[in-house]
């Protein structure tokens, strides 16, 4: 019996566990629209190199966050290793988390690849931060990366 008794509080405790860090991803992701990079095409970014809006047809829920694809190709692509595509600091704004370390909007239009991770940015008609991120890019990522790990 207590054997039984242990296994069910294992049991329970990795759940509320896996609970846990999908509600926090998501607090801490931007699901703006309710839709990761308010739902463009994750794969698409490294295929194409260029934004493509998903479809609800192609959508994948991973650890909690809401992706659209384009296609049933990037969809599986994802599905087959998710941490590959995923933008870094859960989708805000590269520049706005290395300059400050806030969480700002993006434009998921506005991208970089890196060393094969996707950066995404803010841009409006006054203000690209991409530009800005450019001139310092490694800077920026360094504290980006520190200002991430400390709120994430």
């Amino acid at each position: 019996m207590k054997k039984l008794l242990r296994v069910l509080v294992v049991i329970c405790f990795t759940a509320s566990m896996a609970i846990s860090q999908k509600t926090d991803r998501i607090k801490s992701y931007n699901v703006s629209k309710g839709l990761a990079i308010e739902g463009y095409d994750a794969v698409a970014y490294f295929k194409l190199n260029k934004a493509v809006k998903g479809k609800k047809d192609f959508a994948v829920k991973d650890k909690g966050v809401l992706y659209y694809f384009s296609s049933k190709a990037n969809k599986d692509e994802f599905l087959k290793n998710a941490s590959k595509f995923e933008p870094q600091y859960g989708g805000w704004c590269a520049y706005a988390m290395g300059a400050t370390g806030e969480k700002v909007e993006i434009d998921p239009e506005t991208f970089k690849i890196v060393d094969g991770k996707l950066y995404l940015f803010y841009h409006s008609f006054t203000n690209n931060t991409l530009n800005t991120w450019t001139k310092d890019e490694a800077g920026l990522k360094s504290k980006a990366d520190k200002n991430w790990d400390k709120i994430n």
